[in-house]
């Protein structure tokens, strides 16, 4: 969550999950090239570079676009441009719940289930829609080798596949290089960390960055604001 009565201008960034914006308090607005959006509820597509003003408080829940959700999402909210308003349907619901939280000092407990209970709400999209299972199979290895080097021969291996179709098939499934896609999921797990009470080294190492400034320097360029305000914003 962001916070604050200044007004924050986040530089232009994109990054890969899908971006719902909640606006619990104040104003914000999402500018997509030429064009703007704004509150209370806005939604950017995945990988769509985007800027961002407010003031006030704002939500933000991010869904990974290749889970069931995000695929039903992706097709309802972005048929024919990479951002939208939302004025109706659970997403516009849920802000609410969320202006409790924020209203009554809820706990971060209170605010995971408030994230759960739209997530429940949400479309999702049939089985066969859900990326190819030896896809799923190198997300896996790649989730679960974080700290080390993680290569793209050996999740090719997990996959059964040679190096040259995974690679084609990964970029063809989840819309970016598997490469990329190892740098989201540090992202995830570093952001996790530190927000859970690790410190920024701790949390770049743990999650196979070089270190604490590599760490930060990927988190501005994708999020548009440095991780250290994360301790901030998640207040």
């Amino acid at each position: 969550m962001l916070e604050g009565e200044d007004t924050a201008d986040l530089h232009p960034h994109a990054h890969h999950a899908i971006q719902i914006s909640f606006c619990l308090k104040g104003w914000f607005q999402i500018s997509v090239g030429d064009e703007s959006l704004s509150g209370p509820v806005a939604a950017v597509a995945s990988d769509a570079p985007h800027g961002f003003r407010a003031s006030g408080a704002v939500a933000f829940l991010f869904i990974a676009p290749e889970s069931a959700v995000g695929i039903a999402l992706a097709k309802l909210l972005f048929a024919d441009r990479a951002w939208a308003s939302v004025t109706g349907g659970p997403l516009a619901a849920a802000l609410k719940p969320l202006c409790d939280c924020f209203a009554h000092g809820g706990d971060e407990s209170d605010i995971r289930r408030a994230g759960r209970g739209i997530l429940d709400a949400l479309p999702v999209a049939e089985p066969r829609a859900m990326p190819d299972s030896r896809v799923l199979a190198m997300i896996a290895y790649a989730g679960e080798n974080l700290e080390d080097r993680v290569s793209l021969p050996e999740a090719a291996g997990r996959a059964g596949l040679s190096s040259d179709r995974a690679r084609h098939l990964f970029v063809a499934q989840t819309g970016l290089p598997f490469k990329t896609y190892v740098l989201w999921l540090r992202i995830e797990r570093a952001t996790a960390l530190y927000a859970a009470g690790s410190s920024l080294t701790e949390a770049a190492h743990e999650a196979g960055f070089a270190d604490s400034a590599h760490f930060s320097r990927t988190f501005r360029r994708t999020f548009g604001l440095p991780a250290a305000a994360l301790r901030l914003y998640q207040d």
